[in-house]
């Protein structure tokens, strides 16, 4: 069993940059497979990014490659969305996940956090 916290999120402007966290308990972090998903307000669950047990492979939505970086510090039990050129669009409640498969799909994932509120003003 795994248990997520989110944090970092918040209110910033259209250009600004947040980076959230997602801690996770437990001694077997190492063994998941790590993904960031968003849900705006009346829209369903989407793939943000995603990244392989070892760090060694990532996978982003293509609406953030080069502004959205996704890590993770298995010493810490943690992994990381750092989010530049933020846009009014990237509004969304933001959730890790932890699936020991990998994939992009959030139907895939066992376990999330409770999540966490990006709002980016015009």
């Amino acid at each position: 069993q795994v248990q997520l916290v989110e944090s970092g999120g918040g209110l910033v402007q259209a250009g600004g940059s947040l980076r959230l966290s997602c801690t996770a308990s437990g001694r077997t972090f190492s063994t998941y497979h790590m993904g960031w998903f968003r849900q705006a307000p009346g829209k369903e669950r989407e793939f943000v990014a995603a990244i392989t047990r070892n760090a060694g492979s990532t996978t982003y939505r293509d609406s953030v490659k080069g502004r959205f970086t996704i890590r993770r510090d298995n010493a810490k039990n943690t992994v990381y969305l750092q989010m530049n050129s933020l846009k009014p669009e990237d509004t969304a409640v933001y959730y890790c996940a932890a699936d020991l498969e990998g994939s992009t799909s959030p139907y895939e994932y066992d376990y999330w956090g409770q999540g966490t509120q990006v709002t980016v003003s015009s």
